[in-house]
């Protein structure tokens, strides 16, 4: 079993390849709210859905937010190639010639001599000029830029709010699909999530703060005690500060997400070179391999299955990554530094599960299971990364899908038991099932009674047995 989840982002590459990416290994599937229609995402989540129950796997949906994110409008053939020394004009209403930008209030906010960076750093510009409308800029590294391409300016003086139009408009169509989390693009301080969860109203869906922005690190801790996940979204925050930092702000964004207990993401150019080879990079390779090791609980694909010409090998090939990295003995080791920040009776009994299974000695124990109803169980555990696979059980098909996220465990949906008996019944059964043999040794975690009490029941089980 493959213990680091697989994140894909769908477009027009693979669409119609959502079985495949399933078959791959593809855990949750990334919609991205920037490109596309409401009716493409509507179409794409009832793929993904039916493609799930039909390979009889458990697939998270995450829908992706826009945010306050300045993108180049249509071009003409969709690419333009922009050419070193060349000068250029930004418009957010572009006359011939002009790249035409989502946001119009961008003059008022750049200065001369600022620069501006296009699709993920890939092509530099220089601003010569400012005013009105329009953007005057000297292109000081050439490259191509597509349509809906990124522009980053310097954040700390782009006056565009943290939730923007477009996401108002976004939100309500990816409530309506069905999303099991929602991405929220550029968030710089707690208050934008704060924000973002009133926005939603009863409805209410983990969100998965992106840490893109040199403000979100710097104010990662509040960011950390207010969202429900974390995506460390590389591409724009390699833009935004130096790119020698950004391996260290990945290991000590990791670090943190573990000990608060949410689930973090590494995104953006993992096998970036796949979206027109058949083969990544062996520095690709080694990135992938980097993130599992650093206590990742996903790794994501971006631009390799939306729009490259290799989206089901990019899948297998992150996949089968993430699997040799886990045979190190790395892998198994305790993460991140200092006592975690979780506690309670639930976390208490969670850290005990762990132990049993850190110190079986020649006993070794094959798996831990456990009985939840809102998914907390799940994540206390994953939290801890034992060096074991945790099967997760839920009566709640919703929470079942969110744990599709979370590093080690496999989700199953179950009935809620009647009794204690009938739960331990329930977590030896999906056990054997899982393919673990008879008379292996396990731990099971769950509370009793089930759905009226915090996890308080810890067990040293021998799978086969009734009790």
């Amino acid at each position: 079993m493959r213990r680091t989840k697989l994140v894909c982002t769908i477009g027009p590459a693979s669409r119609g390849h959502v079985a495949e990416l399933i078959d791959a290994g593809m855990d949750v599937a990334r919609l991205n709210f920037s490109h596309g229609t409401p009716s493409d995402h509507a179409a794409a989540a009832e793929g993904i859905r039916v493609a799930a129950a039909a390979a009889g796997r458990t697939v998270a949906i995450l829908t992706d937010l826009p945010g306050p994110k300045i993108r180049l409008l249509e071009l003409p053939g969709g690419q333009r190639e922009l050419e070193t020394g060349h000068h250029i004009t930004l418009a957010g209403r572009p006359r011939n010639g002009e790249l035409g930008i989502t946001y119009a209030g961008l003059a008022g906010d750049v200065r001369e001599g600022d620069r501006l960076m296009l699709a993920d750093g890939g092509v530099e510009l220089r601003v010569l000029a400012a005013g009105g409308e329009r953007v005057t800029a000297e292109v000081v590294r050439g490259g191509t830029v597509r349509s809906g391409s990124g522009l980053n300016a310097p954040s700390e003086r782009i006056g565009l709010p943290p939730i923007t139009e477009r996401d108002r408009a976004a939100l309500p169509a990816a409530l309506a699909l069905g999303a099991d989390y929602v991405a929220q693009s550029f968030v710089r301080r707690a208050d934008d999530i704060q924000q973002l969860r009133e926005l939603m109203g009863p409805a209410q869906v983990p969100i998965m703060a992106k840490i893109e922005t040199r403000a979100a690190v710097d104010n990662l801790a509040a960011i950390l005690a207010e969202a429900d996940a974390v995506m460390l979204a590389r591409g724009d925050l390699g833009v935004e500060i130096p790119f020698a930092e950004v391996p260290l702000i990945q290991k000590h964004v990791i670090e943190q997400c573990i000990a608060a207990g949410l689930p973090v993401v590494v995104a953006t150019q993992m096998l970036e070179s796949m979206v027109n080879a058949p083969r990544p990079t062996r520095a690709e390779a080694s990135d992938v391999a980097n993130a599992v090791l650093d206590g990742a609980d996903a790794v994501m694909l971006s631009a390799e299955t939306a729009i490259g010409a290799y989206p089901i090998m990019a899948a297998r090939a992150a996949a089968a990554i993430c699997q040799a990295a886990e045979a190190d003995p790395a892998f198994a080791r305790p993460h991140g530094r200092g006592e975690p920040r979780v506690s309670g009776e639930a976390a208490a009994i969670a850290a005990a599960a762990v132990d049993l299974v850190r110190q079986a000695g020649e006993a070794p124990v094959g798996a831990i299971a456990c009985f939840t109803r809102s998914g907390q169980t799940a994540r206390l555990l994953a939290r801890l990364r034992p060096g074991c696979p945790i099967t997760a059980l839920a009566p709640d098909e919703a929470v079942v899908r969110r744990m599709a996220l979370l590093r080690s465990v496999s989700p199953v949906h179950a009935a809620a038991p009647a009794d204690t008996d009938e739960m331990i019944a329930l977590l030896d059964r999906s056990l054997l099932d899982a393919g673990l043999p008879a008379g292996s040794r396990v731990v099971l975690v769950a509370s009793i009674p089930f759905g009226r009490a915090s996890t308080n029941f810890l067990k040293l089980h021998r799978l086969g047995s009734a009790t």
